[in-house]
């Protein structure tokens, strides 16, 4: 029981860091010239003067709508590791873990959606910006912790409080 204790708990922690990471570093899209763009400033670099020209996002409402899903998945993630924490203190032996697993099942909603949305509309999202590039890291990092956040909400739901 430790031992499952000590995986479901590292995986927990493994998709929160996951999650952080991919919400507020810079690397959502990468430009051709080694710039990068998150979800919550534009910044570019100006060659003639040699300095970084930050706006904010697009007003696209598709780019708005994926920090919200990916800061929502974030409380989620921590709000669903307290309560796990909660359940395992508190609970009576032979209790289910049932909130902290739907909690991890919407924070993989949320991840889902989020890059989803991202996915769909990148060119809408990015048309001020010259052609090329590709998704980012944090992209990526974002449709890792998806699968990662299910599974961990699938093993919650029928775990059981041994003594």
């Amino acid at each position: 029981m430790s031992l499952l204790l000590l995986v479901v708990s590292a995986l927990h922690i493994l998709i929160l860091i996951l999650l952080f990471v991919a919400t507020l570093d810079k690397s959502w899209w990468t430009l051709p010239g080694k710039e990068s763009l998150n979800l919550w400033y534009d910044c570019t670099w100006n060659n003639d003067t040699k300095t970084w020209a930050c706006s904010n996002v697009s007003e696209n409402g598709w780019l708005k709508a994926v920090p919200v899903l990916m800061v929502l998945s974030l409380i989620l993630c921590c709000l669903s590791f307290i309560l796990f924490m909660f359940q395992l203190y508190t609970m009576r032996r032979g209790g289910l873990f049932y909130a902290t697993g739907l909690c991890q099942l919407c924070t993989s909603v949320a991840v889902f959606t989020g890059a989803l949305i991202y996915a769909i509309h990148a060119e809408e999202i990015l048309a001020k910006h010259p052609r090329g590039g590709s998704f980012g890291y944090c992209f990526a990092l974002a449709w890792v912790a998806f699968p990662l956040a299910l599974v961990s909400g699938i093993i919650y739901i029928p775990l059981r409080k041994r003594e």
